[in-house]
């Protein structure tokens, strides 16, 4: 195994970023791995890619939208990385945008929040609906994420009130993701859940899906997406 999790060196030999990690810690210096570009060597449905740059794989842990976006085996990859170095450890968290690399940091400043809970807030509420929740003070759309309750949601928006900014002042990767309509679609079809009844359990299960198919097809519209919903509860 590696000396360092996360990064995997051919021929069983220590590799040169497990070396520069390992220097890191010792010396207290920040993490500089920003971004990973490479092929792709193995798609880990438990969401982690293992991508190869430089002869190197890097094993990088992903959301579930993210996994679902990756390419086919063998092509190229690309994800902006939050590298978190702790004392006795070394991960990479990968994202397709660097908005959420952005929003991913921000939450791991929110108190009582670690890279797993991060990770699962961002599979349900990518980053412009997370800014929407958290400037209209609407704790309960973070309630739909596993692990967090009544107390934890509120918490979190007021730690992040401050972090995220407002969907209006958020940057080009927000205003992208509202010209597009992928945003305000997964929006619009968590409220017409709500409002037909269905339980926050079975609303976060669903739009577990309906995140993912938003990251295959960024055309998919409030129809399309709500029968993906749809589908994932069955008949009631």
């Amino acid at each position: 195994m590696s000396p360092v999790p996360g990064f995997v060196a051919r021929g069983g030999n220590p590799c040169p970023g497990a070396r520069a990690a390992a220097r890191f810690r010792r010396s207290g210096t920040h993490a500089v791995i920003g971004s990973v570009r490479g092929r792709l060597l193995d798609k880990d449905p438990g969401g982690e890619l293992l991508i190869e740059a430089g002869g190197v794989g890097y094993r990088v842990v992903v959301a579930p939208s993210t996994l679902a976006g990756a390419g086919p085996v063998g092509d190229e990859c690309f994800v902006y990385v939050h590298h978190l170095v702790r004392e006795d450890t070394s991960d990479l968290y990968g994202f397709a945008e660097l908005d959420e690399r952005r929003c991913f940091e921000a939450l791991l400043s929110a108190h009582g929040v670690g890279p797993a809970l991060a990770l699962a807030v961002l599979s349900h509420l990518p980053p412009d609906e997370l800014r929407r929740a958290v400037a209209a003070d609407d704790a309960a759309a973070l309630e739909l994420v596993p692990g967090i309750g009544a107390k934890t949601s509120k918490r979190m928006v007021l730690d992040l009130k401050s972090r995220l900014g407002t969907p209006e002042t958020a940057g080009a990767a927000v205003a992208a993701a509202a010209g597009d309509g992928a945003g305000s679609a997964v929006t619009e079809v968590r409220a017409a859940l709500s409002q037909m009844g269905f339980a926050p359990a079975e609303i976060r299960d669903a739009m577990a899906a309906v995140t993912i198919e938003a990251a295959r097809d960024g055309d998919a519209d409030t129809g399309a997406l709500l029968r993906v919903a749809l589908r994932e509860l069955g008949p009631r």
